[in-house]
């Protein structure tokens, strides 16, 4: 179980992003193990620039995507967390194929949270490494569902 504290499957994951930006920007979650999880994104019109390279807000939005859902898997029920910051540094572009990235906790707390995603090119290249903080809430009181 790791770092989990709910139970899910992969079939989960995907199933909770349905109709939402996620889906529209085409990203799956992919896996997960003891500390960490995955999803890939593809690298298509949905989410280049103009000048056909994976566009800096679509990077931002899939590691914030990871960092999120993956947070909220490592809450008890009675609690959800929501994002504070996001900081992404952009260090190649990639320009067709997917894109994978992977979330890892590197502070677990009680009132926050703060995981590193880096997101890989179909290569195996770095393209974007982010960091993600995150505050804990009561469910009842901030986040719905």
């Amino acid at each position: 179980m790791g770092i989990w504290k709910r139970e899910f499957t992969l079939e989960h994951l995907n199933e909770i992003c349905t109709d939402t930006m996620v889906s529209g920007l085409g990203i799956v979650f992919t896996s997960f193990g003891d500390d960490y999880m995955e999803a890939v994104m593809p690298v298509d019109k949905r989410t280049c620039q103009p000048y056909g390279m994976l566009h800096g807000g679509a990077s931002a939005a899939l590691a914030e995507t990871v960092g999120s859902i993956a947070g909220n898997m490592c809450c008890p029920e009675d609690k959800c967390c929501l994002g504070l910051d996001i900081n992404a540094n952009h260090v190649r572009g990639a320009f067709g194929g997917t894109v994978r990235a992977r979330a890892v906790p590197l502070h677990l707390g009680v009132s926050t949270q703060v995981w590193s995603i880096r997101i890989y090119s179909d290569r195996d290249e770095l393209i974007c490494d982010s960091r993600l903080t995150l505050a804990v809430h009561r469910r009842k009181r901030v986040c719905a569902g």
